[in-house]
């Protein structure tokens, strides 16, 4: 059976449960031509335009 070797510190203890390195969610923005959710500086999945230019085909 495990059994810890020394006393873990309090500052290391609270250093674990705090919530600082917990990730954010990802910021999403809304495509200007359909209105779907993206991510930031990324092409559209839905409709695949980048800054109102169309840069991949989809069928529509």
């Amino acid at each position: 059976m495990a059994v810890p070797k020394r006393k873990v510190s309090k500052a290391r203890r609270d250093k674990r449960r705090s919530n600082v390195w917990k990730l954010d969610a990802p910021a999403l923005v809304k495509c200007p031509k359909c209105g779907e959710l993206t991510a930031p500086h990324k092409v559209c999945d839905n409709c695949g335009t980048y800054k109102g230019v169309e840069v991949i085909k989809t069928e529509a």
